[in-house]
């Protein structure tokens, strides 16, 4: 089957997004399947190394093709040119698969941005089967971070929402909470509507015989380490993290690693300062070969969600954690279907995030009982080997991209 995977984040960018649409482009191209990636150009979230690269827009990496397309600019923008950017994304993505003459059975779209749902709208057109793949429940989720205010403006994009849903063959979602507020809001989709979970590659949280030493390279003193690893932006809500660190400074023997880069960035560093947080360091993005490596070093996975935004998003660094072998430390909404995940796998904690005393002190009580983190850690690891490998998520996905048989 020729199979084409539309999305804005694929590798060398450092993103979930990236990590799962290389994976699924690997082990579809492993299966037999011909494979080819459209995507926007690399300029955002890469390590070092990689910004020195030279990229062509068309390129065959292994045996998958990647498209890469300039567009304008859609991250550490303001929200008026990354709306922008986005509604123009589908368009400049079509006419570049019109260039170089694409032609596939089915198109698999990762959403967000919402927008790219009309790559796989117009190509279903043309007789590809069209799966849509939710993360974000937009443009719900923007109304609850504010971003989203104006009457009209939500009224447009929640008929682009509809639009993108009814053009869809199989929309998925990666949870039961998802899967219900969608079927609340959209209940004309239920027949073709799935939950497919997001799946994790255990092998290559790994660490390599090769791998660096984060802890002497970075000259990390601690005997604990906390990490939070990728985008820095709104949603995240990593302010609540600084409080945390401010709330316990008396632990001396735990740092909080914040590693990336994003909109937030600066003024977290800023507002660390500002505290004195001398429990609080900042590092910027690895490559995705190297950060097993990263995990390794550290000995808590660290998940932050706004409180503001009451979707069930279940954040995929939660199971990179769980891949990892490291217990999770979650601060999610309530809404967030993350609390039953982490209390079903037994892996770690999590607390409101709209309240930092009380995620400060299930991170201390965590911290009395440092003794169980290899415990929690191997926990996780099995219950992610059990229901998110790579390999049962990737089968899903493959049948639902088969049509049904005619009777």
């Amino acid at each position: 089957m020729k199979i084409l995977l539309v999305t804005d984040s694929y590798p060398p960018e450092i993103r979930s997004a990236s990590h799962l649409m290389l994976e699924l482009a690997q082990e579809l191209t492993a299966r037999g399947h011909e494979v080819t990636v459209i995507t926007t150009w690399p300029e955002y979230n890469l390590d070092q190394r990689e910004q020195q690269k030279h990229f062509n827009e068309l390129e065959t990496e292994g045996s998958i093709k990647v498209i890469r397309v300039k567009t304008l600019p859609h991250h550490n923008v303001n929200y008026v040119v990354r709306a922008l950017s986005q509604l123009l994304m589908p368009v400049q993505f079509l006419l570049k698969l019109r260039r170089y003459k694409v032609q596939a059975d089915a198109v698999v779209v990762y959403s967000p941005p919402l927008p790219l749902a009309f790559v796989g709208s117009w190509l279903r057109r043309k007789g590809m089967r069209n799966l849509l793949n939710v993360q974000d429940l937009f443009p719900q989720n923007a109304i609850d971070l504010g971003i989203l205010r104006s009457k009209m403006q939500i009224r447009f994009f929640r008929a682009l929402e509809r639009l993108a849903y009814r053009t869809a063959d199989i929309v998925t979602v990666h949870s039961e909470g998802n899967q219900k507020m969608l079927l609340e809001q959209n209940p004309n989709i239920s027949s073709k509507l799935r939950i497919l979970h997001n799946w994790v590659d255990v092998d290559h949280h790994a660490v390599s015989e090769t791998g660096g030493d984060y802890r002497k390279q970075w000259d990390i003193k601690q005997k604990y380490v906390a990490v939070f690893a990728g985008v820095m932006g709104p949603s995240q809500y990593l302010e609540l993290i600084l409080g945390v660190a401010e709330r316990l400074q008396e632990q001396e023997d735990l740092l909080f690693l914040l590693v990336g880069d994003g909109k937030e960035k600066e003024r977290l560093q800023q507002l660390a300062k500002d505290k004195n947080l001398s429990n609080v360091r900042f590092e910027g993005f690895i490559s995705r070969d190297t950060y097993p490596d990263l995990l390794n070093a550290c000995d808590i996975g660290l998940v932050c969600l706004s409180p503001q935004n009451q979707t069930p998003v279940v954040p995929g660094k939660i199971m990179g954690h769980m891949a990892a072998g490291l217990p999770v430390v979650a601060f999610l909404h309530t809404a967030s279907d993350g609390h039953a995940l982490i209390r079903d796998a037994q892996c770690g904690i999590s607390a409101h995030s709209g309240d930092w005393d009380a995620c400060a002190q299930a991170l201390a009580e965590l911290m009395k009982q440092s003794q169980s983190f290899e415990q929690l850690g191997q926990a996780g690891l099995e219950y992610a080997k059990t229901h998110f490998s790579k390999e049962v998520c990737v089968s899903q996905l493959e049948a639902m991209l088969t049509p049904p048989i005619a009777t």
